[in-house]
C-alpha cells in the first residue's frame, strides 16, 4: 500500500475475504437448514449475532472482574521512576502546540472518561485549549509523570468466547480520558514509530505487525500463509 500497488494489495484483500466466506459455508454446510431450522439459525447468530451480556453469566459480576484485571494488570516487581524536576526555562517541546490542536480540532464523537469532559466542549474551545494543554502534556512527559485523572478509567468488559463463563473469558475494553488517548497517541508518534523505523541493534521488530503505521491483520495472515521474510516485503506488495 505504501508503494501505491494499490491493486495488488486489494488483490490479496478479496482473496483474504473469499476464504472467510468458505470457511463460514463450510461451518453452514454442515447444517441442513431444512430440517434442523434452530441449529442453522443458531450458527448464523453465532457468527454474526450480538455477545452475551456480562450480567446473564453466572459468578460474574463487577466486583469479580475488578478483582480479576486487577490481578493480571498488576506489577509486584514495578519501580516508579523517579520524579524529574523541571522549569519552564528548561522544559522541552516534544508535543508542540499546533500538533495538539489538530488533534482537538479532528476530534470525532467518542465516549468520554471518569473525567466527563466530553468531546464536543474540546472540540469547540480548541483555540483556547491547544496551548495549556500541550503544556501540561510536555510537563508530563518531562517530569515522568503522569496525573492521576489520566490513569483512571471505566472497563467495559467484552466477551472473547461465545459462550462465556469464566471472568477471563472477557477482554477488557478501557475508556480513558480524552486528553489521556490524545496524549498516549502523541507519545506513539514521536517516540514508537521512530523506534520501529531505526532499531536499536539488540531489537528486531521484521516479525510484528500491531502497533504500526502501516500494521494490519492481512498482512500478518498474509506472512504466516506464504511464509514471506520480513514485514518490510508484505509493506512493499
Amino acid at each position: 500500500m505504501r508503494a501505491g500497488r494499490v491493486e495488488e494489495a486489494g488483490a490479496l484483500a478479496k482473496l483474504i475475504g473469499r476464504d472467510m466466506q468458505l470457511r463460514c459455508k463450510s461451518q453452514l454446510d454442515m447444517i441442513d437448514g431444512k430440517t434442523d431450522a434452530k441449529s442453522m439459525w443458531a450458527a448464523v447468530r453465532q457468527m454474526t449475532g450480538p455477545k452475551p451480556d456480562v450480567a446473564s453469566v453466572d459468578g460474574v459480576n463487577a466486583e469479580t472482574l475488578n478483582d480479576h484485571y486487577t490481578a493480571i494488570a498488576t506489577d509486584n516487581n514495578y519501580t516508579a521512576p523517579t520524579r524529574k524536576q523541571s522549569t519552564t526555562t528548561t522544559q522541552t517541546a516534544f508535543v508542540s502546540d499546533w500538533q495538539v490542536f489538530r488533534a482537538l480540532d479532528s476530534l470525532r464523537p467518542t465516549a468520554m472518561g471518569l473525567d466527563g469532559l466530553p468531546a464536543w466542549s474540546l472540540r469547540v474551545a480548541t483555540t483556547v485549549f491547544c496551548r495549556p494543554i500541550a503544556t501540561l502534556f510536555n510537563l508530563s512527559l518531562v517530569t515522568s509523570t503522569v496525573p492521576l485523572q489520566w490513569k483512571e478509567a471505566s472497563i467495559c468488559p467484552i466477551p472473547k468466547t461465545t459462550s462465556p463463563k469464566l471472568v477471563a473469558d472477557f477482554r477488557p475494553i478501557s475508556i480513558t480520558p480524552i486528553l489521556t488517548r490524545i496524549m498516549e497517541r502523541s507519545v506513539v508518534r514521536n517516540f514508537l514509530y521512530p523506534a520501529f523505523l531505526s532499531p536499536p541493534p539488540s531489537l528486531t521488530f521484521s516479525d510484528q505487525f500491531a502497533f504500526r503505521p502501516t500494521g494490519f491483520t492481512e498482512a500478518a495472515i498474509i506472512r504466516s500463509c506464504t511464509q514471506l521474510p520480513t514485514y518490510s516485503d508484505l509493506i512493499r506488495t
